[in-house]
């Protein structure tokens, strides 16, 4: 699979990742966890290397997880997870934010302990603390840089702001945020920000919660504790709206040979030469499809077409 460089850094990485967090956390899903790491290996066999985790995925049994499936094969493997989050010592529930830089440094050797390394390639903030300044928690990963225990800084779901101050202090390497053909609001926002700066950019959700996949209608149901069952986009009256849209979608990705999630992939990679994805999936036939979107080449006219049949009259609201 291409490779890619992630911004200006050193780092480089597969043009598609792994999302590794419904392995554990966020759709209700019931896996076997000997099946997840074979879908792991599966993944780093066919060419992608990056794979993006967090603590508070399980939380914690993500990390676990991947560390047990990349234990003999970190030299071939960048690991991406998240600080961010205090839990309850008894429950594990999230208790809220912390981004105290005593917290960073617990959050990383207990991260290391459980992924099974001693070295985290891309570290991120999973989300900015607005009780810590960005310069306090940027300072406090430098720290880390120069012991050796994290090799890049990433932020996650940052605005302009806090990238540029956060920058100052260490460079960002990666902002990892949402971004589909379903949610392209950072185009504007956010994007000038991290070229001008030469900060790279995984996007997560490059599917829409598998919206994209075109195997959602109004009559799927989502297990209780499914994230998408808060989702305006998966409303079953927005769910009904959408089907002309994926009617026109599936037309376009016929004319390719290509699935709509390879097509809403491809849609990205194509979009930007330098812009990593990172779906998530379960299912080895899904994963399969996802890096077959790596070998689909768009023109800059498909990518119009794509995004005026996927216009912004999206029924979000």
């Amino acid at each position: 699979m291409e490779k890619r460089k992630v911004g200006l850094s050193g780092l480089e990485v597969s043009a598609i990742g792994l999302g590794c967090m419904n392995m554990s956390h966020g759709y209700g899903n019931i896996v076997e966890r000997k099946d997840m790491i074979k879908l792991i290996h599966y993944a780093l066999d066919n060419g992608v290397t990056m794979f993006d985790t967090a603590e508070m995925y399980g939380p914690f049994t993500n990390e676990e997880l991947l560390g047990d499936a990349l234990m003999k094969k970190h030299d071939q493997a960048i690991i991406a997870t998240k600080f961010g989050f205090d839990y309850d010592s008894k429950t594990n529930e999230i208790k809220g934010l912390n981004s105290y830089p005593d917290h960073i440094r617990k959050s990383v050797e207990d991260s290391l302990k459980r992924l099974k390394t001693d070295h985290i390639n891309l570290l991120y903030q999973h989300r900015v603390d607005p009780n810590v300044p960005i310069e306090d928690v940027a300072g406090t990963v430098k720290e880390l840089i120069a012991e050796g225990k994290v090799g890049y800084f990433g932020l996650s779901a940052a605005d302009e702001e806090t990238i540029r101050k956060a920058h100052a202090v260490h460079p960002v390497t990666a902002l990892q945020s949402e971004y589909s053909l379903w949610n392209r609001d950072l185009e504007e926002t956010i994007f000038p920000a991290l070229h001008e700066l030469g900060i790279g950019f995984v996007a997560y959700g490059p599917l829409s919660h598998g919206l994209l996949t075109g195997k959602i209608d109004a009559d799927t149901k989502f297990v209780s504790n499914d994230i998408r069952n808060r989702l305006p986009q998966f409303s079953e009256e927005n769910r009904k709206k959408n089907q002309s849209v994926f009617s026109l979608f599936s037309e376009f990705a016929a004319t390719k040979e290509a699935t709509l999630a390879q097509l809403a992939i491809a849609w990205i990679i194509n979009k930007n030469s330098e812009f990593i994805p990172i779906p998530g999936t379960t299912k080895l036939s899904r994963l399969e499809e996802n890096i077959g979107a790596a070998q689909i080449k768009l023109s800059q006219k498909d990518i119009e077409e794509i995004e005026q049949i996927v216009k912004v009259e999206k029924y979000l609201d």
